[in-house]
């Protein structure tokens, strides 16, 4: 391990962490409504003030992490806060079981009401988070409930108050979602964090989403995890649908899945999620221009999704989690050359200097869609700054290890 090499990535990670930072506490927070516009383009200016509720939550979730672990300033705190009370007051379907909206007006009017449960998770963890670095116990009510409403929506515990239904006809095809199983797995681990009385039932909960996750979508047979699959865990190989691999969330999900092992100690598991991130990274990183592929299918058939061979922000940040986690609790040189290749082609392509933040949204050959921007309703403070100061967390402990050799 060259000990150089990891201050300098360290230095730049916590510079652009900086960037981030200030980019969305100058230019998202919505200072007469509350809450954080995120659709902004590349200098920071709003171009929609539709408001995603996801967002709300990943907002508050990211300003109150950074009090977590860099220590509470007023402005972080009050950011979370703001995008919490901009959550309780306007996005919350009432009538509908507490579900929440996917997409409200400034001023916090219903515009959107989706079947899936991620609005409810982000606004969990947000409070949660909130909860564990002011000891705010309304907040952890609030994350316990929603925690406890994805669970039973998720298993079929209870109608879906909203009424949607299901996205198929379910007398004509049903089926199962990764996300399902990967995003409640990382909400649990922060719930188990901040709310350690209940360790038993989310340590039960977690063991849960493991068993689905290689139950049903972990296909070693193809060499991938697949996105959909039947209710059974069947490859529906004659659909586009049942092919789909999406590498960003396969590796994202594989540092879920080795946070899971790390405190189970579960070397076994550990193994299974560096399986994982090696099928996706070698699947869906794009040979020729370089950068991971957002969709590809599993049997090399043309995906029907537009975007199929874009690069985004996102995917690029799960690969820097989880190649850094895999080195740092292995060793295996092998990751940080990944970690090593992955940063540079951020840095190339992604980052931008003058301004702060990334680019979202990039064509295959790496350069920004015109015109470029920095946020949309899905992306906003969430992604990079988690991995910025997900890295730099693990690369002080690296560092520290190289000293206590020294």
């Amino acid at each position: 391990m060259d000990s150089a090499k990891l201050k300098g990535y360290q230095e730049w990670i916590r510079a652009e962490l900086d960037r981030c930072v200030d980019f969305w506490l100058k230019n998202g927070l919505d200072k007469v409504n509350g809450g954080v516009y995120t659709c902004l383009d590349r200098t920071g200016q709003v171009f929609s003030t539709d408001k995603s509720v996801w967002m709300q939550g990943r907002c508050a979730w990211t300003f109150a992490y950074l009090c977590h672990v860099y220590g509470a300033r007023p402005e972080w705190l009050a950011a979370s806060k703001s995008c919490l009370d901009f959550l309780e007051e306007h996005c919350i379907n009432r009538e509908a079981g507490n579900r929440l909206y996917f997409t409200v007006t400034a001023d916090g009017k219903p515009l959107r009401q989706r079947r899936y449960c991620f609005s409810e998770g982000f606004y969990c963890i947000g409070n949660a988070e909130y909860y564990g670095v002011t000891g705010d116990e309304t907040c952890l009510k609030r994350a316990r409930d929603a925690y406890e409403l994805i669970y039973q929506l998720n298993n079929g515990l209870i109608k879906d108050p909203t009424g949607l239904g299901p996205k198929t006809i379910p007398e004509t095809r049903s089926g199962r979602a990764l996300a399902d199983p990967m995003i409640y797995l990382n909400i649990t681990s922060v719930m188990r964090r901040v709310d350690p009385a209940n360790a038993e039932l989310y340590d039960k909960r977690s063991a849960e989403c493991v068993q689905t996750i290689f139950g049903y979508h972990f296909k070693p047979e193809l060499k991938c995890t697949l996105e959909s699959v039947g209710v059974n865990g069947e490859f529906m190989d004659s659909i586009t649908a049942g092919r789909v691999v999406n590498p960003g969330h396969d590796i994202e999900c594989s540092w879920f899945l080795m946070e899971e092992a790390n405190h189970k100690k579960d070397e076994q598991l550990r193994k299974n999620a560096m399986q994982v991130f090696d099928f996706a990274i070698e699947a869906g990183w794009d040979k020729e221009y370089g950068g991971l592929l957002y969709f590809i299918d599993c049997l090399g058939k043309p995906p029907e999704s537009y975007e199929h061979d874009m690069k985004l922000w996102w995917p690029h940040d799960e690969i820097l989690i989880a190649s850094l986690m895999i080195y740092r609790d292995t060793g295996d040189e092998k990751y940080l050359a990944w970690f090593d290749k992955t940063l540079a082609y951020c840095k190339q392509v992604f980052s931008d200097p003058e301004y702060g933040e990334w680019y979202g949204y990039l064509r295959r050959d790496g350069k920004p869609t015109a015109p470029p921007c920095k946020g949309s309703t899905f992306k906003g403070p969430f992604h990079l700054p988690r991995m910025l100061v997900m890295c730099d967390t693990m690369l002080t402990e690296l560092l520290a290890r190289e000293g206590d050799k020294a």
